[in-house]
């Protein structure tokens, strides 16, 4: 593609003969002319379709690889190993091919679980003063040189988002 964009800039705007043309770039005066004629930007390539060796095993891989994404890590089979299961039941294809296959597949399924099953939420909303957040911990300091545990308050108060903490040497009122 690069070399048609030279050869139809040194034609248009340099306005270099085709001969001129074919002895800078290395291409024949032939090859010159058909692509000044063709008068297109990029070359078209036709690619036929062709049934790829994994295409009578892609349901039965899929559900596999389904499969092995509800189990565990250390019970699932790798790519590997699915691939050995392909061969038994006649796949005479690569390792590469069954591995994309796979990439692809757990592509397709994170983009999915991206966008669907989300679930619906609705956004909170606080006036300031109508809601807070509270809890109880426990916590040391040294007090008078002397290691004391402390009951903390934690509050967080749901308009500012504000932080408050508040020790007491016990719980109970």
């Amino acid at each position: 593609m690069g070399l048609l964009n030279i050869i139809r800039r040194m034609h248009l705007r340099q306005k270099l003969s085709i001969r001129e043309i074919a002895r800078l770039t290395g291409v024949s005066r032939n090859t010159v002319t058909k692509h000044l004629a063709a008068n297109t930007i990029e070359p078209k390539f036709a690619t036929p379709d062709r049934q790829s060796k994994i295409d009578p095993f892609a349901e039965k891989l899929a559900g596999w690889l389904k499969t092995e994404a509800g189990k565990s890590r250390k019970e699932r089979r790798t790519v590997k190993q699915l691939h050995a299961d392909l061969v038994t039941l006649g796949f005479t294809g690569s390792y590469a091919r069954v591995a994309a296959f796979a990439r692809r597949w757990r592509a397709e399924r994170q983009r999915e679980q991206q966008t669907t099953g989300r679930g619906t939420f609705v956004p909170l909303h606080f006036d300031p003063g109508d809601a807070f957040q509270f809890d109880w911990s426990e916590d040391f300091a040294v007090l008078g040189g002397e290691r004391t545990k402390l009951q903390m308050a934690h509050i967080k108060l749901s308009h500012s988002r504000a932080f408050l903490l508040r020790a007491y040497p016990f719980a109970n009122p």
